[in-house]
């Protein structure tokens, strides 16, 4: 598996390095998206262990954080967006790449449909049903380790007076300002995962980051996001309102209940 994996760091190094550009805007966001696979690839390495993988387990973690957006860098040379809503969903576009591609022969059948369907189901907003165990297991690790990641991408710019930064290819249309839709609103006090592609407002956006921690599948990763204070930095940028206020405390006990555990 060693021999694979190595090769299979190669050439997506390669891959990704193809789609370089001279256009500044297309460069800053082909690094980003370089620099994000090698976080999230970095952080199921380390998630894996903390689960006590097996060897090989755990290096099929590393290859599904690998190519878990191997499907952005198509998406944006084919529709000059790396927003799903406006092109093609990239987790299935990463599929297509992946199906592809001869090193992916090496791997036995088994772990090949593994990888598939963890990196498919990596960015849905409900994994498909299956009752093969390991392949929820494997996808529970790459939602959780490309959740942390996209914290940190998006740390800089969640702030109300950063928010006009946020490079084109990161943020949605809409108005840039602190307001939450009601909408928004209310899925923060039920906890209900909050649907991106409706988002507004730069306040809509903060709302769908702090639900996603509703969705995070360990404790290792919860302990990792309140270690980084990204919870926190969200909170602080938020309007000032008793319904806000009720999802904040609402999602403090919750973060509180999955770090003591």
């Amino acid at each position: 598996m060693q021999e694979i994996l190595n090769e299979m760091h190669r050439w997506m190094s390669e891959y990704m390095k193809s789609f370089y550009s001279d256009n500044a805007d297309v460069q800053q966001g082909i690094l980003i998206k370089e620099k994000h696979t090698g976080y999230v690839t970095a952080n199921c390495i380390e998630l894996a262990k903390s689960l006590n993988f097996s060897k090989h387990d755990t290096q099929l973690a590393e290859i599904i954080g690998l190519f878990h957006d191997v499907g952005r860098f198509r998406q944006y040379s084919l529709y000059k967006t790396f927003n799903d809503a406006d092109s093609e969903d990239h987790a299935d576009l990463g599929v297509k790449v992946i199906e592809e591609l001869d090193i992916f022969k090496k791997l036995s059948a088994v772990d090949y449909e593994i990888v598939k369907f963890a990196i498919q189901q990596h960015n849905k907003k409900n994994v498909a049903p299956t009752n093969d165990e390991r392949k929820i297991l494997f996808t529970k690790v790459i939602r959780d380790a490309d959740k942390l990641d996209i914290y940190r991408v998006l740390e800089p710019f969640l702030a109300q007076d950063k928010a006009e930064q946020m490079p084109h290819f990161i943020k949605n249309e809409g108005v840039f300002n602190a307001n939450v839709s009601p909408d928004f609103v209310e899925n923060f006090i039920t906890g209900n995962q909050a649907d991106y592609r409706k988002i507004r407002t730069n306040g809509d956006r903060k709302i769908v980051r702090l639900m996603w921690i509703y969705d995070i599948n360990f404790a290792w990763t919860m302990k990792k996001i309140v270690e980084r204070d990204y919870i926190d930095k969200i909170i602080e940028n938020l309007p000032h309102d008793e319904k806000i206020a009720e999802g904040v405390k609402r999602l403090r006990d919750y973060v509180n209940s999955v770090v003591v555990r």
